[in-house]
């Protein structure tokens, strides 16, 4: 990625603009969920029910403790497996008033494997991302984006052909695992690791 491709990502995501770029799993689209509106555009551009909470990426485990109350079980499967395909819902700190849909006590946040993406992530802060597809579709894996949504996107890096499944979701929050969704990561692995660690 050349500066002007990350400057230029920047400047879409600061306007509200809704852009694409390539992670470890599929192509995401995102939006910078501190600017006023620009989920609400993500919720449309994918046809996404407002229900079904936007998750955030982040740059590095770190930047969990910003935005989570962070657990120990939180702490230790973010240690574990990020950077990588693993969503983590959270029980979000008070303060954090990103617009997401879905519950607003929560919040799901994944550190991505994608070297890339962590670069623009350290430029703008958390973003919300969910997969490059309308609502109900298979995510896509290249930069097709710009054919699929067209002038709704502002902007797309072309990372090459991403071949990752989507991210396990899994749920902290409370004393259990949850699996919402099984995906890149088996659910059978984390609980596993989860047991011989606690």
């Amino acid at each position: 990625m050349n500066p002007s491709e990350l400057d230029g990502l920047v400047e879409a995501l600061a306007a509200g603009c809704v852009v694409a770029v390539p992670t470890d799993t599929v192509y995401g689209l995102a939006v910078d969920p501190q600017i006023p509106g620009a989920a609400r555009r993500l919720f449309d551009v994918k046809g996404r029910p407002e229900q079904l909470a936007l998750p955030v990426l982040i740059a590095d485990a770190a930047g969990l403790a910003g935005l989570a109350e962070v657990t120990p079980i939180a702490e230790q499967l973010a240690s574990r497996y990020w950077p990588g395909p693993l969503t983590l819902v959270v029980a979000r700190r008070r303060e954090v008033s990103f617009d997401l849909g879905g519950d607003p006590g929560t919040i799901g946040v994944r550190c991505p494997a994608s070297s890339m993406v962590r670069e623009l992530l350290r430029r703008t802060g958390p973003l919300a991302v969910t997969s490059a597809n309308r609502h109900g579709e298979s995510p896509l894996h290249t930069a097709e984006v710009r054919e699929r949504f067209g002038a709704d996107v502002a902007s797309v890096l072309d990372g090459g052909r991403c071949d990752g499944r989507p991210s396990t979701v899994v749920s902290v929050v409370g004393s259990d695992l949850q699996c919402l969704r099984e995906g890149a990561l088996p659910f059978a692995e984390i609980t596993a690791a989860s047991a011989a660690e606690g």
